[in-house]
């Protein structure tokens, strides 16, 4: 059986996309960004909530301040990247469902109330969130180059707050000469699938 997705799209999206290392000097436009969360925040999550909160990193002075937080591998091409975005996840969703859940808008205090459970379901629902993110940059026909090599706890304290939790940071443009390594392997259908 074939998708319905054009196998261009499919081509786009998944195939031929790779996390990117290096990226050319092409700026990428706020324009860009707001269209790649214009497409991806219609993306599933529970109760709709929304915890995933971007901080946009493009001044060279906060470039510097992020760089020093990043693994030692990722320092220099977060340093080159056009644009970088650390996704966090904002662990106060639930502020926001009364009106993102108009249907249930008690669920804010029925389910929410507590905060470990709260911190749970915004980095379930923001890593959800984050890989909508991914695949949007690559619809707008950019590569993103997600890591989680860094230290959380001093890009929380630079960046967010007491009530954000940083996840992934992104670097983000057109890919540059050498991007990626080789696609490595992937699981087959058989070794993934259980039907009982």
């Amino acid at each position: 059986m074939s998708l319905a997705l054009d196998p261009a799209a499919q081509d786009l999206l998944f195939r031929d996309a790779h996390t990117a290392n290096t990226f050319t000097d092409e700026p990428v436009t706020e324009e860009q960004v707001q269209a790649i969360y214009d497409l991806v925040k219609f993306g599933p999550t529970a109760f709709n909530q929304t915890p995933l909160r971007v901080t946009l990193v493009r001044s060279p002075e906060a470039r510097e301040r992020l760089v020093r937080h990043m693994a030692e591998g990722n320092q220099a091409k977060t340093a080159s990247a056009p644009l970088v975005a650390i996704l966090a996840a904002d662990n106060e969703f639930h502020e926001e469902l009364p009106t993102l859940l108009p249907s249930f808008p008690q669920a804010k205090d029925v389910f929410f109330a507590e905060r470990p459970v709260r911190e749970s379901s915004a980095t379930l629902n923001a890593a959800l969130q984050a890989a909508y993110f991914i695949i949007g940059v690559r619809a707008a026909g950019l590569a993103a180059g997600p890591m989680t090599g860094f230290d959380a706890e001093g890009i929380r304290k630079e960046f967010l707050d007491d009530d954000h939790t940083p996840l992934i940071v992104v670097n983000i443009g057109k890919p540059g000469e050498g991007a990626s390594y080789p696609r490595s392997p992937r699981l087959a259908y058989e070794q993934v699938v259980t039907t009982v």
